[in-house]
């Protein structure tokens, strides 16, 4: 008899371990609900983790409905409506998050916004030519990324051990999983896909040892999130993919907080100038969102683009970063 332990999903809750029972002689497979209160283990404080996350599907939703009324310009107050909050609630929910006031936060949702990022970035590479510092690297990590060797990629992860996890971050839920040589995978997440990520995690390793370490990863999240007094970690990411692909996600380390790059611009730094649909192809397969910053990546008219984890985060993490890296105070 094998088990195979994973969590089953009830109320918005963990309220359930599933233990699945194979018989090797039948290969039949019998499901057994244990009922258990996972996180009385603390693990992971979800009561705290849901509602923090309450918080940024209002954000969400509120960029949802500019997107959607842009033309009309909706007042702060018809906003705040939308959300289910008053304009008081609405603004220290903005003052919270992002230390600006949504009047302020909305500015960065802006297309003109949006092409200034573009023009700035147009300059970056002289800048770096000549050795200056950008104000913005004040803020960014410490990334180094690792690609797999072939005999490794061949062996999908035979002797290591992969820890994962979700914890609470600005921007909703995050799933991460990580190797003592580095971080492997961190995606954008919601209680009802945790599941559907641990499996995407086996099926890109499934020769790897892989446990559920919840407080290694809160712990990791809050390092990678943590942008307040110009602390910088350092991070190692380990990743698979073509050579073609490391090249494109290594090019997106470059990109500063704060700035943004077309798809163009990303071809033309790795001397591809007409490959802009290949890069493309290969940041939408970028398996760890965030630290590679996929998301600084957008159309050379100004428009956000598409975004893996959904368009609306991306305008929220474009704009989250403006903020921050502007230390705008208001």
């Amino acid at each position: 008899m094998k088990e195979d332990s994973s969590l089953f999903l009830q109320n918005g809750s963990f309220q359930f371990k599933v233990i699945r029972v194979i018989n090797k002689k039948s290969k039949k497979r019998v499901v057994d609900l244990h009922q258990e209160d996972y996180f009385n283990k603390q693990q992971l404080n979800y009561v705290q983790l849901n509602m923090q996350n309450t918080h940024y599907e209002k954000i969400e939703k509120a960029i949802r409905y500019i997107n959607e009324n842009i033309r009309t310009q909706p007042s702060l107050e018809e906003i705040a409506n939308v959300v289910n909050l008053s304009p008081f609630h609405f603004q220290r929910l903005f003052r919270q998050w992002v230390g600006i006031t949504p009047k302020r936060f909305l500015q960065f949702l802006t297309i003109d916004h949006a092409k200034q990022l573009l023009q700035d970035s147009s300059v970056f590479d002289v800048s770096l030519e000549i050795g200056l510092s950008s104000q913005s690297r004040l803020h960014d990590h410490f990334v180094t990324l690792e690609a797999t060797t072939p005999g490794q990629f061949k062996n999908k992860g035979q002797d290591m051990k992969i820890e994962y996890g979700i914890s609470q971050c600005p921007f909703g839920i995050i799933f991460i999983a990580a190797t003592d040589r580095g971080i492997c995978q961190l995606s954008f997440t919601d209680k009802d896909n945790y599941c559907d990520a641990v499996e995407s995690l086996k099926q890109v390793w499934p020769n790897a040892i892989i446990l559920e370490n919840h407080s290694l990863i809160e712990s990791l999240s809050k390092k990678i999130f943590n942008v307040q007094n110009g602390i910088n970690e350092k991070f190692h990411l380990l990743v698979q993919g073509s050579n073609f692909q490391v090249k494109v996600w290594e090019s997106l380390l470059r990109i500063p907080t704060g700035m943004a790059f077309s798809y163009q611009q990303v071809a033309h730094s790795i001397d591809m100038p007409s490959g802009s649909r290949a890069v493309a192809n290969a940041i939408a397969k970028n398996p760890i969102g965030y630290l590679i910053p996929c998301h600084r990546v957008i159309r050379n008219t100004g428009v956000i683009g598409g975004y893996r984890w959904g368009s609306e985060r991306k305008q929220a993490l474009i704009a989250w970063e403006s903020a921050k890296t502007q230390n705008i105070s208001c």
